[in-house]
């Protein structure tokens, strides 16, 4: 009787045991943070690095968020994240997107909306122009965390103010050159890449015209500003107010070539502020910022170049992955990124410190470009028609064809893309 007694109790105390073995281990397991992932640009990865170790500290034990450092090519953080989706099992939480990006990616499915994670005083929030490129088809898909917009950058000890319209910046440039003063006029993004694209939009629109409006199906390439801006472009480069070797800038050579003193006018984007005021340039507080040039009677564009935070499709965490991205666009945070390594704010509030704004006088004129922000055609075609525009305006720049060919081929081509993939009105 006593060893039946004695056997009950071993197994019973072995149950408890075990019971309560089980319940200390879901109690760890429960316990376990959140882990997020963000696939970001290498850039980025580096520039967000000590907010994501402040993050990690105050979400220690609940959230644990991991930027993976990708390639320093746009594209290729593109590849990488799409190859993954394709997959179907994407380790990537959340993906740090170009503007031109949503409309693809939320075409093939892969976005999470994010309608049901930021309300109307959010929207209101952001800057005017920060707001542009993060709906799709009335859905909130992409929170940004910057605002790049192209930007013209001048001379002011060489002008009091900077030109308005196409004429004024020739003739500026012309009286600067024939007076000794300067190599060179103007120098911008002439390569064929993608910078071309932008540099092409500012001018279309400044011309008044349109590249192509995705609403209507219309194509402006072969229409009256279409044409001028191409012209306009080639002129430039044949009346030397821009270098030829303009054909081969992408932003670092423009950037050099500004920086060194060789030119009165560049086009580039906000970072190359931080650059123009090192100790090295030769243009050093000599440099102000404005919007591109417009006709009469036609605003001004600045191309949209903004990155955002996108939620994937598939996600294990998307409330703590949307979590992390209000921490990295709080605007403690974009005060971090602005001061330390150049990226534009998108909170309006930002713009209007005026401490900040005493330290950092450029921060005005850039918000006040912002207010022209235009977004690339938001097409899941865009890289497509983007590569047309390239080649064609690439070969009249270069001399292979003359402006007006250019602009009529590349209407044909940009057609050709979008019937072939039954996106044609």
């Amino acid at each position: 009787m006593f060893t039946i007694r004695k056997r009950s109790l071993i197994l019973l105390t072995a149950a408890i045991l075990f019971i309560s073995s089980s319940l200390f281990c879901l109690s760890v397991l429960a316990k376990r943070p959140d882990n997020v992932s963000i696939l970001m640009a290498a850039p980025f990865a580096d520039s967000t690095s000590e907010l994501v170790k402040i993050f990690n500290q105050k979400n220690r034990g609940r959230i644990h968020l991991e930027v993976i450092k990708g390639p320093l090519e746009t594209e290729a953080i593109s590849d990488l994240a799409i190859s993954s989706l394709l997959l179907g099992n994407t380790p990537f939480d959340g993906l740090l997107m170009d503007v031109t990006w949503v409309p693809k990616y939320a075409k093939a499915g892969w976005l999470e909306s994010l309608d049901n994670y930021f309300n109307e005083d959010d929207l209101n929030a952001l800057a005017e122009g920060a707001d542009e490129g993060n709906h799709y088809q009335g859905s909130l898909l992409r929170w940004p965390l910057n605002a790049d917009i192209g930007l013209l950058y001048w001379r002011t000890d060489l002008m009091d103010e900077p030109p308005r319209t196409p004429q004024e910046l020739e003739s500026i440039s012309q009286k600067l050159q024939n007076g000794g003063r300067i190599p060179y006029g103007y120098v911008w993004q002439g390569k064929q890449y993608e910078g071309l694209s932008c540099v092409f939009l500012e001018i279309i629109d400044g011309f008044g015209g349109e590249w192509f409006s995705p609403d209507s199906g219309r194509i402006g390439l072969d229409e009256s500003p279409g044409l001028d801006a191409s012209e306009w472009l080639n002129h430039l480069i044949q009346t030397g107010v821009s270098p030829r070797a303009v054909t081969n800038f992408a932003e670092s050579e423009a950037l050099q070539s500004f920086k060194s003193g060789q030119a009165a006018f560049m086009r580039n984007w906000p970072y190359a502020w931080a650059e123009l005021q090192k100790n090295d340039s030769q243009v050093r507080n000599k440099v102000g910022i404005t919007t591109m040039v417009a006709e009469k009677g036609h605003q001004p564009a600045a191309t949209l170049g903004s990155w955002g935070l996108s939620l994937l499709k598939g996600s294990a965490h998307p409330e703590s992955t949307v979590e992390a991205f209000k921490f990295l666009t709080s605007e403690e945070s974009q005060r971090y990124l602005y001061t330390k390594y150049g990226n534009t704010p998108t909170k309006a509030e930002i713009f209007n410190d005026q401490k900040l704004l005493e330290n950092y006088p450029s921060l005005q004129s850039i918000g006040e470009a912002l207010a022209y922000a235009r977004s690339r055609p938001e097409t899941p075609l865009y890289a497509q028609i983007s590569v047309v525009l390239q080649r064609k305006l690439s070969s009249s720049l270069t001399g292979m064809t003359t402006p007006v060919e250019a602009m009529q081929q590349a209407e044909r081509s940009t057609a050709q893309v979008l019937e072939a993939a039954g996106e044609s009105p």
